[in-house]
């Protein structure tokens, strides 16, 4: 269906343009609000989940995190509504599908989608009074950016401490060396700009941040005309202007907003820069350095440019057969390409990074000389047309696809669009890719057009810096001391004034997060307002091949899965399926080589791969099955050779090739490790609830902290030759096993589509049934843990998990609205607000039948384990409102609810359906959640999380080594 477009336009507007994008599906109409020159970009589109952004162009320059810090602290109550968190009070009592706000390192964004209309209108409401008539209460400041405090609030005598939300996050996030590399790279390729700073924060410089500093840029900042509007779906871009002018724009007059807007400064010489980044005291620092090279290319907004490097950064480095890539993986310099390897396009001026990890700080030279003849030799060898063609399929499928299954589709659309309006280049055109991949499409028949390119945005483009990042096991040792040092310093030249407005602050701030606000000023929707369940995509199912078919508008594209039960595997099998999934798309197939094979995926597909899928029943946890699933997507034109290539995978997969084998390993294992400081709650919940069930305990060996061990391990084994000739022909033979199981399939498409897609699988499949072998079962487990697990991080990650139900049980609705409730009422003040981490909460896993509290980027750790316990005793001792119930079951059904891709939609409900999730049992799921009661709640909570039965897991640093032993948990080193 076309968009909906609708002409009125509102007087307080002038409309600049309209632009249809037919492979999009929707209409782009471009506005300017007359007063104040505010702009407006709607997407028009047939998709009732509407979706609004604003955007303040935000250009730091310190790292003090000011815009950071400003954008948590605008969401803490404005003129309209002046209660403490209106950001976090509308989240309970809204029905959105996304609500959120990022600082950019030069915008500031503030979006939300809903699916309903009042909420919509009610989100919009609190989103712009919140963003134009911000209170910024200084104690929100202290709260959200920073404060000092006495490690006992009301006693001087105790230690001066830094709290604060923010400088907690970001201590978090620069724990992560991927972050320091990032933020180190940037600060000398952009020594004199914005990007030259942390616009997250430093945590060493988010102190230095005075409130004044915040209010100042505030004033200068927040105004309509350094702002940004964006919206997508079907509400008109007329009906938008109105309530942007009621609400928020009549109030303003035109400003000249100068901001420090300009290129870099180019250099004329490489620069080679060597720092350090802290690992743990005593760990070896063998093969832990990092080294990149960063070189600054054109504008990110001029779209030629753009796709140039995009297709630059395509030709070198998207898959294992592309010339830097494969030096980068096969040169022994180092243990795997680098994580930032890549085109960063995001900023005024991109950059284009590659380099290596695991190396040592000598081999710098190695590196630069691998990397500048790897490039002299693409110059003088060219690039093939199919191989750029291959690219180009690429872009045309990205830009084709409807995502949106893990964020709201309108918003994507958005994101890709706002970088050219913060820069004063061309939305549109950044949307609408076709007309200039038909340019590239010329240009790439000239053999010479890409060798240009690599001489000129590379080999000749002396803006490039080396940075070598080398692990230093007294760094943290030598930071932690000169903070402590700094403190002591400040409190001995404390005067008993300050002594006392420290302490008076302190208190103050408590009472203000335990202050009961009047949150009935704020609009909300309530249980009148849930929608009637979503209807389930329609499937038919043809058994002549046992294809189970969805017709879907996909925008052009088909999708297809194999899918075989697991046969009985033994608990080494088990172990090895992570990494059979992960190899199965790197590796060779029949006559073709791996590079052959990464040249033929990216020709004919948008991918492929393997992933495995377990479940437990819906009334046994205990009860475990298991799918392995080979995926893929493609343009519809591709389809016979998706199809073709599935089963050639399926097949004839090969797992012969050592050297390639080892190396996949390698970049699986340095992955894994770096995903400790961002996902460290979730690791800290998968290891507590490890002992709950067969389904958990997998999912901890797998991919879980245990996993993380494995893989390191693994990795380290497999530089014995016998070892690894060992564990490719595990691998081999565990093929073998999969391939023999029954198979059915999945294929997604649109209607005109589906007759031809399932042609092809009969021709394609016929003759190769699969038998029925033996079906994979385990052992049921229930056992009770205590773990710490030392890692190199400033913050600590808390996990608390009890054993409970499955998703059938009749408990298992007001467990699973029980999260919400104890995350609103209790965690989100006690561990966030007062306890400054950067999460935390509750929530029920019924596939697993598990109940986990978690907090995230936290200063705390045993008064973060007190406060989950406390959170129990609140409440059964606290009388509660209905309204907090309210809230909490709306946040689950919004959850239930939330839309997906359309062909996310349907891959759902066909593995529901795979699992014994039938349309039936999760109707009585969500009739359930809609029934629950205040008395379920404490009822369930008396029965199943018994603080005496709890199991608890913690992700920490090495210094809280003994406070863990005193805690009774056992020493898990990562």
């Amino acid at each position: 269906m076309a968009a909906v477009i609708d002409n009125a336009i509102h007087p307080a507007f002038e409309k600049l343009r309209s632009h249809r994008i037919d492979t999009l599906n929707l209409d782009v109409e471009e506005y300017r609000h007359i007063r104040t020159g505010a702009r407006h970009l709607h997407l028009a589109a047939d998709n009732d989940e509407n979706v609004f952004f604003v955007a303040l162009r935000t250009f730091p320059m310190d790292s003090t995190g000011v815009a950071h810090i400003l954008e948590h602290t605008a969401l803490c109550g404005s003129e309209r509504y002046p209660v403490r968190d209106p950001f976090f009070m509308m989240i309970r009592r809204s029905l959105n599908t996304f609500m959120n706000a990022f600082t950019s390192s030069d915008w500031t964004a503030y979006p939300f989608a809903s699916m309903n209309r009042k909420d919509f209108d009610n989100l919009l409401s609190v989103y712009l009074d919140s963003v134009f008539f911000s209170k910024l209460d200084p104690l929100d400041f202290a709260q959200e950016g920073h404060r000092l405090e006495f490690e006992k609030p009301d006693d001087p005598s105790t230690e001066l401490v830094y709290k604060g939300v923010v400088y907690n996050e970001m201590k978090g996030a620069m724990s992560s060396a991927t972050s320091q590399l990032w933020q180190n790279l940037s600060s000398h390729l952009f020594p004199t700009t914005t990007y030259h700073y942390n616009s997250g924060g430093e945590p060493d410089h988010i102190v230095d941040l005075s409130y004044d500093d915040l209010i100042r840029f505030y004033k200068h900042h927040y105004h309509p005309s350094n702002a940004i509007f964006a919206t997508y779906g079907n509400i008109p871009a007329h009906e938008h202007h109105e309530r942007f002018e009621e609400l928020a724009l009549k109030r303003f007059d035109k400003l000249d907003i100068k901001l420090p807007v300009r290129d870099e400064k180019r250099m004329y010489a490489p620069v080679r820069v060597e720092q350090g980044y802290g690992v743990t005291e005593g760990e070896d620092t063998t093969g832990k350095t990092h080294i990149v090279m960063g070189w600054l290319l054109g504008h990110s907004f001029d779209l030629q440019e753009n796709l140039e490097g995009h297709l630059l950064s395509a030709v070198l480095l998207e898959n294992s057969a592309s010339p830097l890539m494969r030096a980068l993986e096969t040169t022994d310099i180092g243990h795997a390409p680098s994580p930032m390897c890549g085109l960063e396009d995001s900023n005024r001026e991109m950059t284009f990074i590659c380099g290596i990890e695991g190396s040592e700080p000598e081999k710098l030279k190695d590196l630069e000389a691998l990397i500048e003849t790897t490039l002299e030799k693409v110059v003088e060898e060219g690039v093939s047309e199919e191989r750029l063609e291959a690219i180009l399929h690429q872009l045309e499928l990205h830009q084709r696809e409807i995502a949106g299954d893990s964020f709201p589709y309108g918003l994507q659309l958005i994101m890709s669009a706002i970088a050219p309006m913060v820069h004063g280049g061309d939305p549109v055109e950044l949307l609408d890719l076709e007309p200039v991949l038909a340019v590239l499409r010329e240009k790439i028949r000239d053999p010479q057009y890409i060798p240009d390119l690599i001489r000129r945005k590379l080999i000749n483009n002396p803006h490039r810096v080396t940075l070598t990042l080398r692990p230093d096991d007294k760094l943290d040792g030598r930071r932690q001391q000169a903070i402590r040092e700094a403190l002591a310093k400040r409190k001995a030249e404390l005067t008993s004034e300050e002594v006392m407005q420290i302490v008076e602050r302190a208190k103050a701030l408590e009472e203000r997060q335990m202050r009961k606000d009047d949150d009935s000023i704020l609009p909300k929707v309530d249980l009148t307002d849930v929608p009637l369940q979503m209807p389930e995509p329609e499937a038919r199912f043809d058994g002549d091949i046992s294809a189970t078919v969805y017709a879907r508008g996909t925008n052009g594209l088909i999708y297809q899965q194999v899918v075989l039960p697991l046969p009985d595997l033994t608990e080494d099998e088990l172990l090895l399926l992570p990494y059979y999934g992960a190899l199965i798309s790197e590796v060779g197939c029949g006559e073709l080589d791996y590079l052959q094979m990464q040249d033929r995926i990216s020709a004919e597909s948008g991918g492929i791969g393997a992933s495995f899928s377990t479940k437990g029943r819906i009334d046994d946890v205990q009860n475990l099955s298991g799918y392995m699933i080979f995926s893929g997507k493609a343009l519809a034109r591709n389809r016979m050779a998706l199809t073709k290539l599935l089963r050639d995978v399926y097949t004839s997969a090969r797992f012969d090739e050592k050297d390639r084998i080892r190396e996949i390993i390698a970049q699986i294992r340095a992955r894994r490790e770096q995903s400790v400081t961002g996902s460290g709650h979730a690791l800290a919940m998968g290891a507590a609830s490890q002992g709950m069930g067969p389904g958990a305990w997998l999912s901890f060996r797998l991919g879980g902290l245990a996993g993380i061990r494995g893989t390191k391990e693994l990795d380290q084994s497999l530089k014995d030759p016998a070892e690894l000739a060992a564990f490719c022909q595990k691998l081999a033979s565990l093929h073998d096993r999969i391939r023999q199981q029954a198979r059915e399939f999945l294929v997604i498409g649109e209607e005109e589509q589906l007759p031809a897609l399932i042609d092809d699988l009969k021709s394609c499949w016929q003759g190769d049934e699969g038998v029925e072998s033996s079906s994979w079962t385990m052992e049921p487990v229930n056992f009770v843990t205590r773990e710490a697990w030392l890692t190199s991080t400033q913050v600590n990650f808390c996990a608390r998990a009890y054993s409970t139900v499955p998703i059938d049980h009749p408990d298992a609705a007001a467990l699973t609205v029980l999260g919400g409730f104890l995350r609103n009422g209790y965690l989100h003040r006690a561990i966030r607000e007062k306890g400054g981490a950067y999460g935390g909460g509750a929530s029920q896993d019924s596939v697993n039948g598990t109940f986990r509290f978690f907090s995230y980027r936290d200063p705390r750790l045993s008064e973060t384990l007190e406060d989950f316990d406390k959170a129990l005793v609140w409440l059964q001792e606290t009388e509660h409102e209905y309204q907090e119930l309210e809230e909490s079951i709306l946040g689950v059904i919004g959850q239930l609810d939330r839309p997906r891709s359309p062909a996310g939609a349907a891959r759902h409900a066909f593995h529901n359906k795979l699992f014994g999730r039938s349309a039936e049992q999760r109707a009585r799921f969500r009739e359930r959640v809609l029934s629950v009661t205040l008395e379920d709640l404490k009822r369930v909570a008396t029965t199943w999380l018994q603080p005496a039965k709890a199991s608890t897991a913690v992700v920490t640093g090495s210094e809280n080594r003994a406070l863990a032993e005193g805690l009774g948990l056992e020493i898990q080193e990562l």
